[in-house]
């Protein structure tokens, strides 16, 4: 049985079903795997997702995939992966690696946003709105001036400035897999992932609640909703 695994997919979009109490949940649709195993060693894979042309790479690149008698891959990830199960080069690991109720981490690239200022980048709050006030979205003070005219500002390091926001590795722990599509490789999040629409994500087992599953938690909600329509009456 495995304890931690792994897989590679792509962001489909958002869109949202009914659980088992008719309730609506929010999930996000992924595309994970099947993914390619071109390398294992000491508990950890190298998985390669979705084939791409050959014109593109590069001779080391093609020289690799050559050796392991593989097509090269668009989206490459090394990850942990402890099994029990013998991994070999060239298998397959599809969708099934994970249950329903489960809790995985989602990795992706946040959506890119450019050159913002501080009020959009950090959510500074602006100076006053009127007309002759001259300061409306700029960062303010940023360090003192000792020593006089010609010498460096004294600036703290980690202070918030104006500059490139978004397109950065992010995290997102402890997503319930709602609904696992074996036959469409399809796999439903509750709740929203990194990434903007065909950006590729890892999946990985969740560090923080591995094994954890939902059941416990939605007969609690049932007892609660039965205890309250008892009430009512």
């Amino acid at each position: 049985m495995a304890t931690r695994v792994g897989i590679l997919g792509r962001k489909i979009g958002m869109t949202q079903i009914f659980d088992e109490d008719g309730d609506i949940v929010p999930v996000t649709v992924i595309e994970a795997g099947p993914c390619t195993v071109l390398n294992s060693s000491n508990n950890r894979i190298l998985l390669g997702f979705r084939e791409k042309k050959e014109k593109g790479v590069s001779r080391p690149e093609a020289g690799f995939y050559k050796k392991i008698n593989q097509k090269p891959k668009v989206f490459v990830r090394q990850m942990l992966f402890e099994t029990q199960d013998k991994i070999d080069v060239g298998q397959q690991l599809t969708v099934e690696l994970f249950k329903e109720k489960e809790f995985v981490d989602v990795i992706g690239m946040s959506i890119g946003r450019g050159f913002q200022g501080v009020v959009k980048r950090h959510h500074f709050k602006g100076g006053p709105g009127g007309h002759g006030s001259m300061f409306h979205r700029a960062p303010g003070g940023i360090g003192s001036q000792a020593g006089g005219k010609g010498c460096r500002k004294d600036v703290p390091r980690g202070k918030r400035f104006p500059g490139h926001m978004g397109d950065e590795r992010v995290t997102v722990q402890n997503l319930e897999v709602v609904k696992v599509m074996k036959d469409k490789n399809l796999l439903l999040l509750k709740g929203a992932v990194p990434g903007a629409r065909n950006g590729y994500l890892e999946i990985r087992t969740s560090k923080k609640k591995a094994g954890i599953k939902r059941v416990k938690h939605v007969e609690v909600s049932k007892a609660v909703k039965e205890d309250k329509k008892k009430e009512k009456k």
